[in-house]
């Protein structure tokens, strides 16, 4: 399979996006972007693009609304230093589940990307998801591609001034909304609202609300296929994750070439290929590009023009897939549907498949069994030891407890490792810890002077829970113990 890189190349001696902006040609590389004027079409894979619209924006906007135990059920809380996950409270000592999630979202786009692509690009790309929704609410505003191209070539007045007005009034609300709701991931939804009331926002909420809605507004709205085509680093490195067993949208040169609409009743209707040239296709691609050329960085997957093509092929009563989902290798050899999938289970797909099961296990059992108590003992560096009554020795240490559930819990401190070691005042010590909090107990512990050697004794501390807690369950931390060196 050639290089993105050098089809791209091809792509560039044929006009792009007639009636939509042209793509850039090989003399003027270097010329300033034309606009594009993007045909609206429908489908299959333009009803899978808008399923992931709402799906992904159901979950976005709709996630800070929801409650669980009285709180926000997803809430990243900077200032308490707490990630709320539903029933889950993550601590900075948490970040390796971070770690793992990361990894497992890298493979995960390495698999779907060997099999079929930049599938992420064209249906679940934040960059992809907010283009549609702009460009939709400009084609509900503005009307379809014609009459967007005429708007901007028409001169100013009221008519024109008033459509451009409400266009950019709803694409602004529509980011402010967006930023809004970003924050409300780091700060309570009912917090936020409370400042909007009363126009309290604090300073770093008021910068990420317009500063995200900002970035929003500009790289859906202004930007669009530039971010795509020049800022995102993806479809530079796109070709190595690709192969010839790699489902890509391909145009079947086979039987669309020549291209042309054939005179009937001439010799030339049997000469003609199923491509009419009608550059349908290419007016319908959100980047510009010409498919028929080959594939190029800059096809992100969408499968517009496969819709637009196949619209094309009902209205001439041609069989559809001029345009379509399929691989180098079916291509050449003419592969049925079955052999194709037969070809996705390859060195490659395994070897990432593998992976992402082992990292996704891993991820699992570490949630699975992740402790409902924590505990970090800190011996006192100022109070080292010292005597006391009785000729005792004594250690002060600073316990710093984490209850991981968010309900109370009553808690049992006991110390363990030297003959006679005790807590002060007791052989245990009982805490109550808050739900879903840190709390530092500060504990002394006393020995014998006979009880070790002169210097570092290793103990161990016991963390247990009492009967009736929800979730039974016990740490031990070790530390140790200093005893004077006898003179």
């Amino acid at each position: 399979m050639s290089s993105p890189a050098s089809e791209n190349n091809t792509s560039s001696s044929q006009p792009a996006n007639a009636g939509a902006g042209a793509a850039n040609t090989s003399s003027d590389l270097y010329s300033k972007s034309r606009k594009l004027y993007v045909r609206s079409v429908k489908g299959r894979f333009a009803t899978w693009r808008w399923a992931l619209v709402w799906i992904t924006q159901l979950i976005f906007y709709g996630l800070p609304w929801l409650q669980w135990d009285g709180r926000q059920a997803v809430l990243f809380h900077l200032v308490e230093r707490k990630f709320y996950i539903f029933g889950w409270v993550f601590w900075p000592q948490d970040v390796i589940y971070l770690s793992l999630i990361l990894i497992i979202s890298a493979y995960s786009l390495f698999f779907f990307t060997a099999i079929a692509g930049r599938l992420w690009c064209g249906y679940a790309c934040p960059q992809t998801v907010y283009t549609e929704i702009f460009m939709w609410l400009e084609e509900k505003i503005e009307g379809d591609h014609n009459k967007r191209r005429k708007l901007d070539a028409a001169p100013w007045d009221g008519r024109k001034i008033s459509i451009r007005a409400t266009k950019y009034l709803v694409w602004a609300l529509v980011a402010l909304w967006t930023g809004f709701t970003f924050v409300a991931y780091f700060t309570p939804l009912k917090t936020l609202f409370a400042e909007l009331v009363t126009f309290s926002f604090g300073p770093w909420e008021t910068f990420w609300i317009f500063f995200y809605a900002a970035f929003t507004y500009v790289l859906a709205a202004v930007l669009r296929e530039q971010v795509c085509k020049y800022m995102c680093p993806y479809a530079r490195f796109q070709s190595v994750m690709f192969d010839s067993d790699t489902m890509i949208i391909t145009y079947d040169n086979e039987r669309g070439e020549p291209r042309g609409v054939a005179r009937r009743k001439t010799d030339d209707v049997a000469k003609k290929g199923d491509c009419i040239d009608c550059l349908i296709c290419v007016q319908a691609c959100p980047t510009g590009i010409d498919i028929r050329n080959g594939l190029q960085y800059e096809c992100i997957g969408c499968a517009a023009c496969a819709d637009a093509c196949d619209e094309v092929m009902d209205r001439i009563k041609k069989p559809r897939g001029l345009i379509r989902y399929t691989t180098e290798n079916a291509m050449k050899q003419h592969w049925t549907r079955q052999e194709i999938l037969r070809h996705v289970a390859r060195p490659r797909t395994l070897i990432y498949s593998a992976i992402l099961l082992l990292v996704i296990t891993v991820l699992l059992a570490g949630l699975a069994l992740r402790p409902t108590l924590r505990m970090d003992v800190i011996p006192d560096r100022i109070a080292r030891e010292r005597e006391v009554a009785g000729g005792r020795i004594e250690n002060v240490y600073r316990l710093q407890i984490i209850n991981l559930l968010e309900v109370p819990r009553t808690l049992r401190i006991t110390v363990t490792g030297l003959d006679g070691l005790t807590i002060s005042n007791g052989q245990d010590r009982i805490v109550t810890v808050p739900g879903g909090t840190r709390e530092a107990v500060t504990v002394d512990v006393q020995a014998p002077m006979e009880a070790g050697e002169p210097g570092a004794n290793p103990i161990q501390f016991h963390l247990e829970t009492q009967p009736g807690d929800p979730k039974p369950s016990q740490r031990v931390e070790k530390s140790t113990f200093m005893l004077p060196h006898l003179r």
